[in-house]
């Protein structure tokens, strides 16, 4: 345990600080409030698109920044705007594409932008996503408000098709996956959730030896690896469990909302 109660919490949303039916405990609430009331800031960082966050702002307080789409986007949660967002530039986008297509038959590509989403005829919809999209060839819904290019396969497994998208993209951006099918989330070159987290925490004055981090997927390795103390969630991946500094109750287990516990000396939350 670090020697005293870190200034800032970080933590993942989907297979940590949420219970694997998506939902928010009472525990965590109950955390998470006073935490607020206490002025210690928790900044939600996660792969999700805002468009999927709408139903979780109360349940996490309703206020404060979140970082959405893997580092890309900083979003006013009071305000339910977008603050800031680093983009995919359009030449780099349409670029990797075409070199995927080439070095990865059957790849199939959709874009994140901040005021939504568009993808390719054949890119498959996710059962839980009923925002309407724009179909197309990339290059003509391809905006320059572009902060995720999402590259999927269907007949690879997840980390096969991330090794070769890694390969083949090297360092023109940044990748990583988070999802259980082949589904690879593409950043502009730079853009990790730890960078953009990096630069919240500056603005509060918060150096990274005074966070905590918690996560459970890849695309929270550059996050767990900058923050001072690091938690990898039970349920985690191995590579994320070999990473972090601890490991924390899985998420079904309300591991955040334990560990905040203990580290804060909070008070008894409710069990749900």
């Amino acid at each position: 345990m670090p020697p005293r109660a870190p200034r800032l919490v970080a933590t993942d949303l989907d297979g940590t600080l949420l219970h694997s039916d998506g939902t928010v405990t009472d525990r965590t609430r109950a955390v998470l409030a006073e935490l607020d009331a206490r002025g210690v800031p928790v900044v939600f960082t996660t792969g999700r698109p805002i468009r999927w966050m709408e139903e979780l702002w109360d349940d996490v307080g309703g206020h404060g920044l979140a970082i959405c789409s893997n580092g890309a986007l900083v979003y006013d949660v009071a305000r339910r705007q977008v603050r800031d967002f680093r983009a995919v530039p359009r030449e780099v986008g349409v670029s990797i594409a075409q070199q995927l297509r080439a070095a990865v038959p059957g790849t199939h590509f959709a874009i994140e932008h901040t005021a939504g989403w568009a993808s390719e005829v054949d890119f498959p919809r996710h059962p839980d996503d009923r925002a309407e999209r724009t179909s197309g060839e990339l290059s003509d819904i391809f905006r320059d408000d572009v902060v995720k290019v999402l590259a999927v396969h269907r007949d690879l497994e997840p980390e096969e098709f991330w090794r070769q998208v890694e390969t083949v993209v090297g360092d023109q951006v940044v990748t990583t996956w988070s999802s259980s099918f082949a589904l690879v989330e593409i950043s502009a070159a730079g853009v990790t959730k730890a960078s953009t987290l990096e630069a919240l925490a500056a603005e509060m004055g918060v150096v990274a030896a005074e966070v905590v981090a918690f996560g459970d997927m890849p695309n929270d390795l550059p996050m767990l690896e900058w923050a001072g103390t690091s938690y990898a969630m039970a349920n985690a991946h191995g590579s994320v469990r070999d990473l972090a500094d601890h490991l924390a109750p899985s998420n079904d287990d309300d591991g955040v909302a334990r560990v905040l516990t203990d580290l804060f000396g909070l008070s008894a939350a409710p069990s749900r």
